[in-house]
């Protein structure tokens, strides 16, 4: 198949990397991609957010599959306008992305299926979430209802900070026409976990888990960011806890969501928090998670195409369960220092061949462009995964640090920690 990648962050140089092993990838082009992912295959400068332009791209280039990596294309409709023309594509319907593109959505949802989450409200009105954080009292969270970057959610752990987030997201400020609406809901208490599951609207096929590193310091300290590093498996993750995941959690979604008439096609990232044994739903993304994503890559055995093909045509009884590496993989994500506030652009980064040729490394390009002299320029907040695998969680860390080591860039930074609670 000829097949296009929509994307351009660490997510899709990873699955460009998986893609193009596929014995059913006779070609494979990405729109529009990032340094890294040019050096692999080509590279069409469409914009995500130009539904138009990929569709007629898509034409342009006879593809047969489309991939779709980030969240901002599914929420605007890409899937439902390839499938109106004939070609398949991965990923949900713009209806069915709400469950990643409105928070709120998602959370009536859970109330309406009994799928298990933290207590909430919704509000667009200053005065009654004051009163609502009054009653509630803190720490508690306050989650802008649209798309955010990742970044959307402030858990406030005094009613003075709550409040600052209220004021800040329903002003404008903060997020845009994304926070005109919020959610606050009750403080989970726990650890998280990244569940991925293919589902085809009816079938669903569990992926992998991953742990992701959301604040931007070491200990879990600082902002949210759209996330600093992962490993995969995580540690908690037991057969039994997955069948909790399955029968309590994605099951009653997945014919929630068919019942309520837009059934979800694509990879379901479950963001959980568990105590005790017991999982429930911090909220839902519509795509695979980056940089968990890139930890997943690494790990898997299976053709991605064929699984990927099978999911949005509907057929995922029909294909093989994938297979996994033993091995652990972990990312550790090098950002541009001031992320993620304000940060500085087209720095140059030197070393990246030192690091790739380390064993067991892959460097993912996220937020970088080629510079006229060929060059690599940091653009992004987010700029590289440093990824790295090894028979234990222990070994893979100490690969991805050494690689990080040889890589010259002294506007980045990264978290020193990745997979602290595993190690």
């Amino acid at each position: 198949m000829r097949i296009l990648l929509v994307g351009s962050g660490g997510r899709e140089h990873a699955l460009a990397w998986k893609l193009k092993q596929s014995k059913l990838c006779t070609s494979l082009i990405c729109a529009p991609g990032n340094a890294g992912i040019s050096e692999i295959v080509p590279c069409r400068p469409v914009s995500v957010e130009d539904i138009d332009g990929l569709v007629q791209l898509a034409q342009d280039e006879a593809i047969d599959f489309v991939v779709v990596g980030p969240e901002i294309p599914l929420s605007l409709g890409i899937v439902d306008r390839l499938k109106k023309i004939g070609i398949p594509a991965f990923g949900p319907s713009a209806a069915a992305a709400r469950l990643e593109s409105s928070k709120g959505f998602t959370k009536d949802l859970c109330r309406k299926y009994n799928i298990p989450t933290a207590a909430y409200q919704r509000f667009t009105d200053k005065s009654d979430a004051f009163a609502f954080l009054d009653k509630m009292g803190a720490p508690i969270v306050i989650k802008a209802d649209g798309l955010a970057a990742g970044k959307g959610v402030v858990v406030a752990l005094t009613l003075d900070e709550a409040r600052a987030a209220v004021e800040d997201m329903l002003s404008g400020n903060a997020f845009g026409a994304s926070g005109a609406s919020i959610v606050i809901e009750e403080f989970m208490e726990g650890e998280e976990i990244s569940y991925f599951a293919l589902t085809d609207g009816v079938n669903i096929l569990p992926l992998a888990t991953a742990q992701d590193h959301k604040r931007v310091g070491d200990g879990d300290t600082g902002p949210n960011t759209g996330g600093m590093g992962a490993y995969s498996p995580a540690r908690l993750m037991t057969p039994a806890l997955d069948q909790i995941v399955i029968n309590e959690i994605l099951k009653p979604t997945i014919l929630g969501m068919a019942a309520d008439g837009h059934p979800f096609q694509g990879v379901l990232y479950a963001g959980l928090m568990v105590k005790d044994g017991r999982p429930r739903l911090v909220e839902y993304n519509a795509r695979f998670g980056d940089p968990e994503c890139q930890t997943l890559m690494l790990r898997l055995t299976s053709d991605l195409v064929e699984l990927l093909y099978a999911c949005a045509l509907g057929v995922l009884n029909t294909v093989e369960p994938p297979k996994w590496s033993d091995h652990p993989s972990l990312c550790v994500v090098m950002a541009a220092e001031g992320y993620p506030g304000v940060y500085r652009k087209n720095t140059v980064i030197r070393g990246l061949d030192k690091a790739a040729a380390i064993a067991d490394v892959q460097v993912f390009h996220a937020g970088t462009v080629k510079g006229n002299d060929g060059q690599i320029l940091a653009v992004g907040g987010r700029v590289l995964g440093v990824c790295a695998t090894g028979p234990d969680v222990t070994s893979a860390r100490e690969r991805a640090y050494k690689a990080v080591d040889q890589i010259d860039w002294p506007d980045g930074f990264c978290r020193r920690d990745i997979a602290w609670r595993a190690i």
